[in-house]
């Protein structure tokens, strides 16, 4: 930990704990541009990205713009992106590595996840699908990409390399025969997913943590249950400290020593995002929070529950 509110990974670059999410499925690429430009000028030094979000070109114009106004160099900006499914055959890694590159006008990233354990067919879609429907799979084994991660690692191309959406179980058998450790599992939590058990695992190993979805994914309609954003303790707590109802979800969840990368479009929730420094929570506030947990999960990616790496059989 380099301070309350970043991360000291392993290879000694600092994560910030706020991050801001650029995942935006209905939205063109001038709306993610603007999007990125408005962070990063209210105070966001973390980008979360991916190559699924098929966006990450708008993401690097926006810095590029950035970089050629002064608002901010290359070294003040953290950038994290993924490696997709469908590129987990390790003579794969590089090129979707450099592929993330290309798009987003740098020279190497700071954080490089393995997006989920699972790997799809290699070749065209994201989603390949056999002539029933189904997800074509790939057996190959998460080991074996990691692998080629840890040599983009001595090439340069990235500082740090992690997970997304791994299990303990899976972790533990990663680091059995890992050269280089992973510094961060991104997973999903939030209100009603606290996911102690895993973050108190990952802790364990000195890997952080990343919570996406920390406001509970609001446009989400499947949860069973109270939106978090509406949960009457939340909608209290804000009232009390005047801060909405994000605020709070989101310095609950730094309170607990994650990093988060909320995601918003709109210009009035990306800036009231990050200004959640100025205030915190008691210790008994805490507890009325933690209290909510319900153990659901919204992110299921049931394309997957056949696959031999599907990750949510285990409990955590």
């Amino acid at each position: 930990m380099a301070n309350k509110f970043s991360f000291t990974l392993n290879s000694g670059n600092v994560m910030p704990a706020l991050g801001f999410g650029t995942y935006a499925p209905q939205h063109v690429e001038e709306d993610v541009l603007k999007a990125v430009r408005i962070a990063v000028k209210a105070g966001y030094r973390h980008l979360d990205c991916a190559a699924i979000y098929r966006n990450e070109r708008a993401v690097g114009q926006a810095l590029k713009q950035l970089i050629v106004e002064s608002t901010i160099t290359r070294k003040d900006i953290f950038v994290t992106s993924k490696l997709w499914n469908t590129c987990h055959r390790p003579d794969l890694v590089r090129s979707s590595l450099k592929k993330s590159l290309e798009d987003l006008g740098l020279s190497y990233l700071d954080l490089y996840l393995v997006h989920w354990p699972m790997g799809y067919q290699e070749g065209g879609e994201f989603i390949p699908r056999g002539k029933d429907g189904n997800v074509l799979y790939s057996d190959v084994d998460f080991v074996e990409t990691w692998k080629a991660l840890e040599d983009c690692v001595d090439e340069g191309l990235v500082k740090d390399i992690g997970l997304s959406n791994f299990n303990s179980k899976q972790i533990e058998r990663l680091l059995e025969v890992a050269r280089i450790k992973p510094s961060n599992n991104q997973v999903e939590c939030h209100l009603h997913l606290a996911q102690n058990k895993l973050i108190e695992y990952c802790k364990s190993k000195n890997i952080t943590v990343t919570a996406y979805s920390p406001l509970g994914s609001p446009g989400n309609k499947s949860a069973p249950h109270t939106p978090a954003l509406e949960e009457p303790v939340v909608k209290q707590l804000a009232s009390q400290k005047n801060k909405t109802p994000a605020q709070i979800l989101l310095r609950f969840l730094l309170q607990r020593g994650l990093a988060v990368i909320p995601k918003s479009v709109t210009q009035v929730r990306i800036t009231e995002n990050f200004q959640v420094f100025d205030f915190e929570l008691s210790d008994d506030e805490m507890t009325q929070l933690t209290n909510l947990n319900k153990d659901h999960r919204l992110s299921t990616e049931d394309i997957a529950l056949k696959h031999k790496y599907y990750p949510f059989y285990e409990e955590f």
